[in-house]
Formats: C-alpha cells, sequence, structure tokens
C-alpha cells in the first residue's frame, strides 16, 4: 500500500509503476541520462509559498503534499511526474520519478538519531542527497551548519516542495532552534504562510540542485562557484533499487570529505525493488573504498537500520 506523507508509523516498500511504465521508463533511460541543474532562489521568497498549504511535523514546516498533488499542473510539473505517478499509482517511475512527492518513513528515523546521538553540524558543509521534502538538510541547517546543497532527482520536487519548505523554516516563526530530544510528531490544521519574513541570509548558505547523481556531481565538481567536498552527506531510502548503487557509491567517493561522514537510512529490504542495507553494505565491501557500521536498527514493522559510512583511509 502505499503511505501517507509524513506518517511515521504508516510502512510500506514503495510501489512501482506497472510494468509498461517501467518498459518505457528504463527505455528512456538507456537512451539519456537526466541532466544536472541547479535551481535559483527567487529574490522574491514571497512567492515560493504563494498558494502553497503548510502543516508541521517535528516543528518543522512542510508543504501538504496532496496539495501539491492536487495543484501543481501545466509548468509547475515540466516533467509531468504528479499525472504520471497518480495515473499510474505508482510511488516510483525509474528513471522518471524516483519518489520525491512523499516523506518516507526513514528520514524520521534519521531524524531522531541525529537527536539522540547528538550529530554535530556547527560548521559543517553538508549535502541532502536524494532530499524530497529536505527536511534533513533542514534539521542540519538549523544545527548551524555552514552550508547545505539539497539534491533531488526531478526538478518539480525542488521547485515546488524542497525550496518552499526551507523558506517556510527560515522565518523567524518557523526557525526555532531547540534540542530536538522532546519533539513529538505533531499535525495541527493546515495553515496558509502569506508571508515569508526574515533569514534570507541562511537561505545564502542552501543551493539546489535537481538532475540524476552523476551529473549532479559532474556539475559540482566543474562549478564556476567554489565547492568543497561535504564533511556529512545525508541520504534516506536511496537504496531501494540495487541498479543506483554505482552511482551513488561513485558520488560520495567523489563528494565526501577525505574525513567525512555519510548517515544512510533505509529499511532493510524493499519488496517489489529488490534492494535494502544488507545487499547495499555488500556493495560496498566489494568495492573497498568504504568502510561501514550500522548505528542503529528499529525493530518496528519492517525493520529499517541506520548506517554510517566512511573512507576507509579516514581518520
Amino acid at each position: 500500500k502505499s503511505r501517507e506523507p509524513a506518517d511515521p508509523a504508516a510502512d510500506s516498500s514503495p510501489k512501482l509503476a506497472p510494468a509498461e511504465h517501467r518498459d518505457e521508463a528504463a527505455s528512456k533511460k538507456n537512451l539519456c541520462v537526466k541532466a544536472a541543474k541547479e535551481h535559483n532562489i527567487p529574490e522574491e521568497l514571497n512567492k515560493v509559498l504563494e498558494n502553497k498549504v503548510m502543516e508541521t511535523v517535528l516543528d518543522l514546516s512542510y508543504v501538504k503534499l496532496s496539495v501539491v498533488e492536487m495543484t501543481c499542473l501545466g509548468d509547475a510539473d515540466s516533467e509531468g511526474i504528479v499525472s504520471k505517478s497518480i495515473s499510474s499509482h505508482s510511488d516510483l517511475i525509474p528513471g522518471v520519478y524516483e519518489g520525491g512527492l512523499k516523506i518516507w518513513e526513514c528520514t524520521f528515523d534519521l531524524m531522531d538519531y541525529f537527536s539522540k546521538a547528538e550529530i554535530e553540524f556547527t560548521n559543517k558543509t553538508v549535502l541532502d542527497l536524494g532530499c524530497g521534502a529536505g527536511l534533513l538538510g533542514i534539521v542540519a541547517l538549523q544545527g548551524g551548519a555552514a552550508r547545505v546543497h539539497f539534491q533531488d532527482y526531478n526538478s518539480t520536487v525542488i521547485d515546488e516542495i524542497t525550496l518552499p519548505n526551507v523558506v517556510a523554516n527560515c522565518t523567524s516563526e518557523g526557525r526555532r532552534m531547540g534540542s530536538g530530544k522532546d519533539r513529538k510528531a505533531s499535525k495541527p490544521p493546515s495553515k496558509r504562510l502569506r508571508k515569508a519574513e526574515g533569514s534570507p541570509d541562511v537561505l545564502n548558505m542552501c543551493r539546489f540542485f535537481s538532475g540524476e547523481w552523476s551529473q549532479v556531481s559532474q556539475l559540482l565538481l566543474n562549478s564556476n562557484k567554489p565547492c568543497t567536498k561535504y564533511d556529512i552527506i545525508l541520504t534516506s531510502e536511496t537504496i531501494y533499487n540495487p541498479d543506483y548503487y554505482s552511482a551513488l557509491h561513485d558520488t560520495l567517493a567523489q563528494l565526501l570529505d577525505r574525513n567525512g561522514r555519510v548517515y544512510l537510512a533505509s529499511k532493510v529490504h524493499y519488496f517489489g525493488v529488490g534492494g535494502g542495507i544488507y545487499l547495499f553494505e555488500k556493495f560496498i565491501e566489494e568495492k573497498n573504498v568504504f568502510r561501514t557500521s550500522v548505528v542503529k536498527t528499529i525493530d518496528q514493522g519492517l525493520q529499517r537500520c541506520i548506517m554510517e559510512i566512511t573512507f576507509k583511509n579516514s581518520c
């Protein structure tokens, strides 16, 4: 079944598109790789939140995704991922849409881990890889990160979900710091944010990218803007498809600082898709570049894990 957005209690593996959609997507994917694009931050931040309905979870504001699905039509969704996802009743259409219209369960696992393990973001450079709603990167921002970059496969996700969420949490009301230790999931009535006040400087610490991982890596490494390697890379539920493991591994190897850390959250196994934490761990071992450690296991519902990844020759 399909899980509802931002509902930590719900649990599922992603639903693939029907076979005919997958075959078409695979054919298109073999012909071309989705190009990388950097998304500009609009000068008028009010327009980013215009007509957006917001909810809150764990003291973070986020765009109500069901409303995005209803309103994101025409030019707002040049990729057509909303209509394709709805028409195929699918959470994933490989090579076309990669799940960014939902907030997946392991995101909350990783946020909880940050708090309990007291992960330090102060003055760190952070990449939220496969960011979707961008909640992990937003937590890093609120934790004092010096620079946070957000990447998702789909440009529609960046423009309609990630960027609005970052703007919403950079308002004077939304950027409550807090330790997170006493936070509880909350779902007050939805409200419209009509004005984004204050803290545009925080957005100067952010960059937003869409496109396939290898393409984004090349864009970052060859950018005119200086881009040092990342101290921390955060990624949640990105290892559901073994076909993507090579691109993900290479991206981590290219973008992670020599003494940096990756925090990856995943289900143990993704039924119907084939990936999972132990399969990815085996893949990494065979590459012999990184060492891995499962730092937390969550046994509620379908078993989930948090893995820490570092270079083998790191300090």
